[in-house]
C-alpha cells in the first residue's frame, strides 16, 4: 500500500456526541463537540480536540444548571476525551 491509498488518508471532521461527566450529584449527560480524524475505513473517529461541552468552552468549575452540586471540571473531561475512539454512526458529523 502507498500513502496515496484513499482508504488510509486521515480526514479531519467535527463531530457532536453525548458523553457523561461526574458531578457531586452523580453522573450527568452532556453534549460534546470535538474535532476528530476519521479512521481508514471511515467508521471510527479519533478525538483530537474538544471544542465545547454543553455549548461552552471547557473550563474548571463548569455547571449545567449553575448549582454547586452540578459543577464539574470541564478541562479534565475534555482532556480525558482526547484520543478516544468514537463510532461515527453514533455521532453527528458537523463538518
Amino acid at each position: 500500500m502507498t500513502n496515496d491509498d484513499p482508504k488510509h488518508v486521515l480526514v479531519g471532521v467535527k463531530v457532536k456526541y453525548q458523553a457523561s461527566v461526574k458531578t457531586l450529584a452523580g453522573w450527568r449527560p452532556v453534549s460534546v463537540v470535538a474535532e476528530a480524524t476519521l479512521s481508514g475505513t471511515g467508521k471510527m473517529a479519533s478525538i483530537t480536540k474538544v471544542t465545547t461541552i454543553d455549548g461552552e468552552v471547557p473550563a474548571r468549575g463548569q455547571s449545567r444548571t449553575g448549582a454547586k452540586r452540578q459543577e464539574f471540571d470541564g478541562v479534565f473531561w475534555a482532556n480525558r476525551e482526547i484520543g478516544a475512539k468514537k463510532r461515527v454512526s453514533a455521532c453527528e458529523v458537523i463538518a
